[in-house]
């Protein structure tokens, strides 16, 4: 070849490399069918693709530190808490393998922690301490139908002496007195005297009202011939004279049926700075996916869950003193599916969305509505739009916190329906008359949405599957931020790794957001291949975090008393325009009552900003906080940590 046909070649081939690069600035959808994968890497790390969408990356932690995880929260160390327990993985709770991990995501360093019970489905609370409270976690896996080998369900037990309770150790017999089956219970059971009651006008006595226990039996031997069809009374053995007379069982059907989890009264304290489990004194009630609230007082309310016989705790809640480290239960009672989504109002009263994560009647404890808990009144609110579809619904508080609105984002249908909803719903609770409105939808019915409150007022919704635990290959691959001003979404990047069922997020001290599980039921559209747990971390840049510069904030006090003011350093405080007090998270299974994002008096001077908390202790709850300061672009700072005591 000659020169002049070298460059000719040459020449060509620079102005095809120009018309492909056109192409691609003007028409990337062309290329994309041609370029594919390298095209698209291009165009997600492009600066400018960046500062407009966010980007993603996925942390993959070296294979001994890899788990299940399916709680995390974010400890004022700035490390995370990721909690496995069991790891929804039976072989795992037989063989008491309990897993949790400490993840510093700045140092990127991971240890093993010992975790002392199966705290996989339990609940979790930040602490006025800085600690995380845990209460509940598993005792039994579920026993599907066809698994089960013994008939068995649940036994209530009556006693009709009013002088002394009686306790049945494990493995009493109750013989059926028609059927003549006998059955056995798995655990003790204590069941409390007989209350009199006296006519309240003549004080003369009317009847004995029976203790009442509950207990899970199961036939003494395996087969379908030991199941029972109907309801029986049944003899205890064992016992003689009065006690035998007083003390009797009833139950309705026992049978070979699905047997579902049960839970644990476990509860433990994680010391951040030991980054230790600390055993407390255990809840009254087991419980296998509770939620737990912190009230105005610093005080933790437990609701809910499956009780260690596998059935809903009936509405017995109890609240927990960090100061004498002891429950207690409420005085009257009041029943929620599993994992409600209960928040702390600004006048102390508990707002219930109605969202949940799972079991429970279809018709009993769902509709959302303002709960006093002293004194058990609840108010219904009207207008929720798909109301059959809240199981794995997400609920967010907006920023900031004082405005009192809150969106439920997508859900599914009670149990494996394939119903899901594209819809959000907002609500103001400080309306005269307050009622959910739409806003937004979705592109996409979808259950187990995540969404976390940014520092800049906007909230990022991502992952979710549009059918029960990512079926038909449904993870939806899309995220978004809502703009609570506009109430309106804007698509940004979307992620890499699709989220469900056992998925959370969570924002971090820097202003990314970490995303992490997801424990699809299949790894195929035609629902033939069994899923794998989703065990790698992946984190989410905002577009804030791709501009220029971002406002420094350092120095100021650790404590900042409601009601009182900090000074801090900024290099850029003549531009701050927005001050924000941030709840650490601790999520699982679409469920963070935690977060919420306050806003912040401020003044500046110089290179000096001046912050004031709100009196208000049930808009801000004791505990530690991250303090964000944002520029005059929406650009917010690193956090620095502050306790209000």
């Amino acid at each position: 070849m000659n020169d002049r046909a070298g460059r000719r070649r040459a020449r060509r081939l620079a102005i095809g490399t120009a018309v492909v690069l056109a192409l691609a600035g003007m028409n990337g959808p062309w290329l994309y069918r041609f370029g594919t994968e390298k095209y698209h890497q291009y165009q997600i790390n492009r600066p400018e693709y960046k500062a407009d969408n966010g980007h993603w990356k996925i942390i993959d932690f070296p294979e001994e530190y890899r788990q299940n995880t399916i709680h995390a929260a974010l400890l004022r160390t700035g490390k995370i808490l990721l909690v496995a327990g069991s790891g929804n993985n039976q072989e795992n709770f037989d063989a008491k393998k309990f897993d949790t991990r400490i993840w510093d995501p700045v140092k990127n360093t991971i240890k093993k922690v010992p975790t002392p019970s199966d705290l996989f489905c339990t609940g979790h609370t930040q602490l006025a301490n800085g600690n995380l409270l845990i209460a509940g976690g598993t005792k039994r896996y579920e026993k599907l139908q066809g698994d089960v080998k013994k008939a068995g369900g649940l036994m209530i037990v009556y006693n009709e002496n009013p002088d002394k309770p009686i306790t049945l150790p494990a493995g009493t017999d109750f013989t059926g007195k028609e059927n003549g089956k006998t059955f056995v219970s798995k655990d003790p059971v204590l069941v409390p005297r007989a209350k009199k009651v006296f006519d309240p006008e003549t004080g003369r006595f009317l009847r004995n009202d029976p203790g009442v226990g509950r207990i899970y039996v199961e036939a003494a031997k395996e087969g379908a011939r030991y199941e029972t069809g109907t309801q029986d009374n049944y003899t205890v053995e064992g016992l003689s004279g009065n006690d035998a007379r007083n003390t009797y069982g009833i139950a309705q059907k026992l049978a070979l049926d699905k047997k579902d989890f049960q839970g644990i009264r476990d509860t433990f304290e994680f010391d951040v700075v030991a980054e230790k489990y600390i055993k407390v004194d255990p809840m009254k009630e087991a419980r296998w996916y509770p939620t737990l609230t912190t009230l105005s007082d610093g005080k933790i309310l437990s609701v809910s869950g499956l009780d260690d016989i596998g059935q809903l705790v009936p509405g017995k809640n109890e609240i927990y003193d960090p100061k004498t480290k002891k429950w207690t239960y409420t005085e009257k009672v009041r029943q929620f599916p599993t994992y409600p989504a209960l928040f702390l109002m600004q006048n102390g009263k508990i707002f219930y969305s109605g969202a949940n994560a799972g079991y429970g009647p279809d018709n009993v404890g769902r509709d959302p509505g303002v709960w006093d808990v002293d004194t058990n009144k609840f108010t219904k609110l009207p207008g929720l739009s798909d109301a059959n579809m809240l199981e794995t619904a997400n609920t967010v508080l907006l920023p900031p916190a004082q405005d009192e609105r809150y969106m439920v984002i997508g859900g599914g249908g009670v149990g494996e329906s394939q119903l899901a909803s594209e819809k959000t719903r907002i609500i103001d609770l400080k309306d005269d008359d307050p009622r959910f409105v739409d806003g937004p939808s979705m592109a996409k019915g979808t259950r187990y949405p995540q969404a976390s409150v940014l520092p800049d007022d906007s909230v990022l919704v991502a992952g979710g599957s549009q059918d029960y635990r990512g079926r038909g290959d449904s993870n939806i691959l899309e995220a978004r931020l809502y703009d609570p001003e506009a109430n309106e979404f804007k698509s940004v990047a979307d992620p890499l790794v699709g989220r469900n069922y056992h998925s959370g997020s969570l924002l971090l001290p820097d202003g990314r957001v970490m995303f992490f599980g997801s424990d699809s039921l299949f790894s195929d559209k035609a629902n033939t291949k069994p899923g794998e747990f989703e065990q790698r971390i992946e984190i989410y840049s905002p577009p804030y975090l791709f501009r220029d510069s971002r406002p420094s904030l350092s120095g100021g006090p650790q404590t900042i008393e409601r009601g009182e003011s900090g000074t801090f350093t900024s290099q850029h405080a003549s531009s701050i325009k927005k001050v924000r007090l941030i709840r650490p998270s601790a999520s699982t299974h679409v469920t963070d009552v935690d977060q919420r994002s306050i806003a912040l008096d401020y003044k500046t001077s110089g290179n000096k900003i001046t912050v004031t908390v709100p009196e208000n202790r049930s808009l801000v709850q004791s505990g530690w906080y991250m303090l964000f300061v944002d520029d005059d672009q929406g650009t917010p700072s690193e956090a620095q940590w502050v306790r209000v005591p």
